[in-house]
């Protein structure tokens, strides 16, 4: 190995273990998802609308860091799955407002048990209760400074 050049090692990049532990953890969210019928960044707009309920797609954009060129495919996805109504403002014609339908409320119980089948999966002796919030904390505070600097 080259000594020079540490600082490009792949274990020495804050972007590696984060993206690695990412896409395991949202595999492992997929069969729970498939039994939902939804993909993950499906299942990200419908924990937003469940704890917000109606809101403008800037504002779904906003919880969910994502740009309205990428949100928007996901709203139409999950309108033909007649899980959302995509409706313009009466106040303000620009503005596109999210709602959840009849189902997609409905499948909000059928997902409530999701997270502590993904904290489950979690267990091992390696790894604390403790130490999975505090990195929680931390990526949150890591993606609220990031966010600003955008």
């Amino acid at each position: 190995m080259d000594k020079d050049f540490q600082e490009l090692y792949l274990e020495n990049q804050l972007c590696f273990p984060l993206y690695a532990t990412s896409r395991l953890i949202t595999k492992k969210y997929t069969p729970f998802l498939k039994e939902l019928d939804i993909t993950y960044p499906q299942y990200l707009v419908l924990l937003a609308l469940w704890q917000y309920d109606r809101q403008s797609v800037n504002a779904l954009g906003e919880h969910l860091y994502l740009e309205s060129n990428t949100l928007t495919p996901l709203l139409k996805r999950l309108e033909n799955k007649k899980l959302i109504e995509r409706n313009r403002s009466q106040q303000d014609e620009r503005t596109v407002l999210i709602s959840l339908t009849a189902q997609g409320k409905q499948l909000k119980e059928r997902a409530r048990n999701i997270p502590g089948r993904i904290v489950d999966s979690f267990q091992d002796p390696t790894i604390t209760e403790k130490e999975i919030i505090d990195f929680q904390k931390t990526l949150f505070k890591l993606l609220d400074i990031f966010n600003k600097k955008m």
